[in-house]
């Protein structure tokens, strides 16, 4: 790796002009040898994205453009090129895979003739030859009966499925730099695994170099050769994956490292990253970092860093290690204390019996023929029970599509239940009538996954938060009602002068806390919270969790968690219930269920979560993986529905489901592996 694929140097890009111009990417520099991964790291609104597509030349004209810099491949400057030279650089020796696929895929063609469109235009295959290479294709990214799927059109495909073919394009073209812009954000942490296992076979089998973008640490430190950190705009620290992971120099870099949640800090607070990523409009005199620095003194606000080499291949663009401003100032006494101010979890079997769930089934039906008869049923939630006591969070973790959501929603009566009872505060939910249920919802609430598409964008934060107490009749009169939401908004970590507002004008992390507020607004005893820290960046899930800590503790909260998170699960859970296809296969304490797995499907979840440890358990983590997608719901497997992905599977797997079996204490499994 002593040659150099890609250069890019003192590259810039900007957005509008005068008064309103964007440094959307100001002096990057940075280079990727061939076969190497290179990954670029940083929070939402870093300029990681920008900078990939101004790689590949794609910034939007004529509001963007690059102003100056370089971007040479094997010395040649691509920003000298010509548009029409420039079409056979992208796909052909640079390819993308963009970060959502269902709308990068074209929704009106196939996926065969999106894969024959690049081999075409790049190799000049049509016909049966593009076809039988569009299949190889397809089958070396790992998607199976590929002859069916070549005719089918994206929104026939799982998320898997459809990055999958998005990595399928992409190296129609044979490139020799793959650019992934987040190509895992969206995916379960099994399929996460697989596209990650893929790109590294694949990266091997044809020694391209891969430039990952990523928020991800966990992602970064299975795949990256080496790391550049990214913020507002530029790189603040480059340096090798194990330089990087073994002592990160910038503050920014270390606060992204104390900000993930794990088991070790349960009972802790988390570090944040104080306030947001600032306006890239904004004419910078001193570091960039200034504001939400725990280091920060008068030279950071005055000086521009310098970018200050270090021993190993290490630099960073600090004034902390710029030898001209030695000796370092220590951290601020506020900003140390905040990593471990809070005091131990709720103490086990805290709190009476609030919620209990029992046989719970939501079965939708399908309808077929003229007379719309019914021939099937989707077994969406298929016979769940557990129990939550005031004051403590159940997580419910499992896959995409395993019915954790539908679940919470049929407790809420959200979806009318099948069958099966839903007790809530000794009250049979399932047998209120519509009034009786209307008053009782004031005590169950939920936070949704996505803040923005759950809130109505033509009202203001005020009458959104407001709407619930109206609705049930608390709050008292006007007046009072905008005191409170005053005070929800304090109590969220907003300011109340944001209340008129619009949803448009926040971002994600303020979004949801608004949501969190309108839960709170009528008083809730339990909220169901739906994925509500998944598209959110390490610092602002931070956040978001420990406002929810805090207000179990403050007002009693009970919490249904769900998530495919389990790094958050480790942290914020007192139990945990693993959930596969309708079913739940494991479940028990936190502690029981994380340091000892049983269930095959729960120890290849486990092993599928990429970690910044290296350890011995590395190994072991290798040796359970979970092939394919989960089934689906409307034509289980017979048996054990986990039985044809498990790689321990016996015969008695596939006659009969097996019946719960407990442990110890609290911890039960399905599982024939361990005795009955």
């Amino acid at each position: 790796m002593t040659d150099t694929l890609l250069k890019v140097d003192s590259l810039r890009t900007t957005f509008g002009a005068g008064d309103t111009l964007v440094r959307a990417v100001d002096g990057v520099s940075f280079d990727i040898a061939p076969g190497e991964t290179f990954a670029l790291l940083g929070e939402s609104g870093c300029g990681k994205s920008m900078t990939a597509l101004s790689t590949m030349r794609l910034v939007p004209e004529p509001a963007g453009r690059i102003t100056s810099g370089a971007i040479r491949l094997h010395g040649e400057d691509l920003l000298a090129l010509p548009e029409v030279a420039m079409r056979d650089v992208r796909g052909r020796r640079i390819a993308m895979i963009f970060q959502e696929p269902m709308t990068s895929l074209n929704p009106v063609l196939t996926v065969g003739e999106q894969i024959g469109e690049t081999l075409a235009r790049h190799l000049g295959l049509r016909g049966e030859q593009a076809r039988a290479r569009a299949l190889e294709l397809l089958d070396a990214v790992g998607i199976p009966d590929p002859a069916r799927r070549y005719g089918e059109y994206p929104h026939q495909l799982s998320g898997g499925m459809k990055q999958r073919v998005m990595i399928a394009i992409a190296l129609a073209g044979e490139p020799e730099l793959l650019i992934a812009d987040e190509p895992t954000t969206a995916l379960d942490v099994t399929i996460q695994a697989q596209v990650l296992e893929l790109m590294r076979q694949l990266q091997k089998d044809m020694g391209m170099s891969i430039l990952l973008i990523t928020h991800d640490l966990g992602v970064v430190a299975e795949m990256a050769d080496r790391v550049a950190v990214m913020y507002a705009g530029q790189i603040v620290e480059q340096a090798s994956r194990e330089r990087f992971f073994a002592d990160p120099k910038h503050p920014y870099s270390r606060k992204l490292f104390e900000s993930l949640p794990n088991m070790s800090k349960r009972g802790q607070r988390l570090a944040v990253i104080r306030g947001s990523v600032p306006s890239l409009a904004t004419v910078f005199r001193g570091c960039r970092f200034v504001d939400r620095c725990d280091y920060a003194w008068t030279a950071c606000r005055e000086q521009v860093p310098a970018w200050t080499p270090l021993d190993d291949g290490q630099g960073v663009r600090c004034h902390l290690h710029d030898p001209a401003y030695q000796p370092a100032p220590v951290p601020k006494a506020a900003a140390v204390e905040s990593a471990a101010t809070a005091g131990p979890p709720a103490a086990p079997g805290a709190g009476a019996e609030l919620l209990r769930v029992d046989g719970l089934k939501v079965h939708f039906p399908i309808h077929k023929g003229l007379l719309r008869r019914v021939a099937s049923h989707v077994r969406a939630v298929d016979d769940v029970s557990f129990d939550i006591p005031a004051s403590r969070t159940l997580a419910l973790v499992g896959e995409s599509g395993c019915g954790k959501t539908t679940a919470g929603k049929g407790i809420l009566q959200l979806i009318p239940p099948t069958a099966g009872v839903v007790r809530f505060a000794g009250r049979e939910l399932t047998a209120l009538p519509p009034r009786e249920l209307r008053r009782q919802r004031g005590e169950l609430q939920i936070i949704f996954q996505d803040p923005f598409s759950s809130m109505n964008p033509r009202m203001m934060i005020t009458d959104i938060i407001e709407e619930g107490m109206i609705t049930q009749g608390i709050g008292g009169s006007a007046a009072k009602r905008a005191a409170r939401v005053d005070r929800l908004l304090e109590q969220v970590g907003l300011s109340p002068e944001l209340k008129h507002r619009y949803p448009h004008e926040f971002s994600g992390g303020q979004r949801q806390r608004i949501c969190i507020a309108r839960a709170l607004a009528v008083e809730p005893k339990l909220i169901v919270c739906d994925e509500p820290t998944s598209a959110l960046d390490v610092s602002v899930q931070a956040q978001i969790l420990n406002l929810l800590k805090d207000l179990q503790d403050e007002l009693g909260l009970a919490f249904l968690f769900i998530t495919h998170d389990l790094s958050v699960v480790e942290y914020l859970a007192h139990e945990v219930a693993v959930m596969y296809l309708g079913r739940i296969v494991e479940q028990g304490s936190v502690e029981e269920v994380l340091n000892n797995p049983l269930h095959p499907y729960t120890r290849a979840l486990l092993a599928a979560v990429p970690s910044i440890e290296k350890s011995a358990e590395g190994a072991e983590r290798k040796v359970l993986k979970v092939e394919g997608e989960m089934p689906s719901p409307v034509n289980p497997p017979s048996g054990c529905h986990f039985h044809p992905r498990c790689p321990l599977a016996m015969d008695e797997c596939r006659r009969e489901y097996p019946s719960q079996r407990t442990v110890a204490g609290t911890h039960v499994t399905r599982c024939f592996l361990y005795p009955g």
